[in-house]
């Protein structure tokens, strides 16, 4: 009977062991997949730049300073929104921002300014552009983009310059981190559909997951709508189930 109680308590220690191992493992699991409280910020600051919700952007540039993000990284984004949003909700963003710099400063905050963006000289602009394109969707880029390439040579030249030139290759963020900031402008954005599929595309490219998509759109819900989360959703189920197929 002894020789049993002492089976049974060594199996019930062993059973305990499984059940530990595999509880740090999920959770090491879930903490690799999950957003870091950065890129949480990044969300919530486009978003609230992008539908030009100033009193809420306000708390949102605080808790992204509070993060860790710096002056020069939350600069990078509120830039990057003009090719998204326009130039009137980006400069708000910015003028915004501005704002709660001066005002944590006169609060004592000294808030870290970072690094600045390694100066690029070289090389035709529009081919970097349409080289940086390549890299983050994966696929060729025809000279000029066929359809509205053709149409409108000056957006095409536009898109490949400005934004995949300029914005893109400044080394201040990464792709994946524009590409958090650009899904989330665009989720948070009515009548975009097809763009932020493309994005949501491209974001995998760089590494996003489902899962951190997904916490992305609960962020919309949170900060945005819930309609607004809801087409995102949709939107990244086509997206996933497209290349599924491809695989």
């Amino acid at each position: 009977m002894k020789r049993i109680r002492i089976q049974v308590v060594i199996a019930f220690i062993f059973l305990l062991i499984i059940i530990s191992n595999e509880m740090n493992a999920q959770t090491t699991m879930n903490n690799s997949q999950a957003l870091n409280a950065k890129e949480q910020s990044i969300v919530t600051i486009s978003a609230l730049t992008a539908t030009g919700d100033l009193e809420d952007l306000r708390k949102a540039l605080n808790a992204g300073l509070d993060s860790g993000l710096t002056v020069n990284e939350i600069k990078e984004v509120l830039v990057q929104m003009y090719a998204y949003c326009g130039f009137p909700r980006s400069l708000n963003g910015i003028n915004t921002f501005m704002s709660v710099l001066e005002d944590r400063k006169k609060r004592g905050i000294t808030d870290v300014e970072g690094k600045t963006a390694t100066p690029i000289t070289e090389g035709d602009k529009y081919e970097r552009g349409r080289k940086t394109l390549e890299t983050l969707t994966g696929q060729p880029q025809s000279r000029p983009a066929k359809g509205f390439g053709e149409f409108s040579p000056a957006i095409d030249r536009f898109l490949k310059e400005h934004l995949f030139a300029d914005i893109f290759d400044s080394d201040v963020l990464n792709y994946r981190q524009r590409e958090i900031a650009t899904i989330s402008a665009l989720a948070a954005m009515p009548g975009v559909e097809p763009q932020l599929e493309s994005h949501l595309s491209i974001g995998m490219n760089t590494g996003l997951t489902e899962a951190q998509l997904r916490q992305v759109f609960d962020l919309i819900e949170k900060n945005i709508s819930k309609e607004q989360a809801e087409t995102a959703r949709k939107a990244l189920a086509k997206v996933t189930a497209a290349r599924q197929k491809k695989q």
